[in-house]
C-alpha cells in the first residue's frame, strides 16, 4: 500500500486547507476502510488527528473538533481532511495512514504511512 498526501502549505490563522491523501497498492482490503491523520510538530511526538473507519465512524482529537473533518471517498480510494480555523498549534507535518484499528489514534496501531506534507499557520 502507498499512501500520497497533497495539499499542505502556509496560511494565516483562522485559514483553510484541505489535505488528501491518494491510496495504491493493495487497497481492496475492507481494513483499508480505517484510516487516519496524524500530525508531528517539531520536538514532539506524532499524534493522531482524526480517523475514519466503517460506516462512516469518525473520531477526533479533542484539539481540532469542530474545526477539522475528516471524509474518505472509497471509490477513489482517497482520504481527505479538511481544516478550517486554523491556528498556529496545528502547524505541523501531517501524516495519513491507513490498515488501522479505528477508533484508535495511537500511531502505533497504523501500519502504512505517507511521507506527509507540511502545513505552516502564521499568527
Amino acid at each position: 500500500v502507498q499512501l500520497v498526501e497533497s495539499g499542505g502549505g502556509s496560511v494565516q490563522a483562522g485559514g483553510s486547507l484541505r489535505l488528501s491523501c491518494a491510496a495504491s497498492g493493495d487497497t481492496y482490503s475492507s481494513s483499508m476502510y480505517c484510516m487516519g491523520w496524524f500530525r508531528q510538530a517539531p520536538g514532539k511526538e506524532r499524534e493522531g488527528v482524526a480517523v475514519s473507519g466503517s460506516y462512516g465512524r469518525t473520531r477526533y482529537a479533542d484539539s481540532v473538533k469542530g474545526r477539522f473533518t475528516i471524509s474518505q471517498d472509497s471509490a477513489k480510494n482517497t482520504l481527505y481532511l479538511q481544516m478550517n480555523s486554523l491556528k498556529p498549534e496545528d502547524t505541523a507535518m501531517y501524516y495519513c495512514a491507513a490498515r488501522g484499528w479505528c477508533p484508535s489514534l495511537r500511531p502505533a496501531d497504523f501500519r502504512y504511512w505517507g511521507q506527509g506534507t507540511q502545513v505552516t499557520v502564521s499568527s
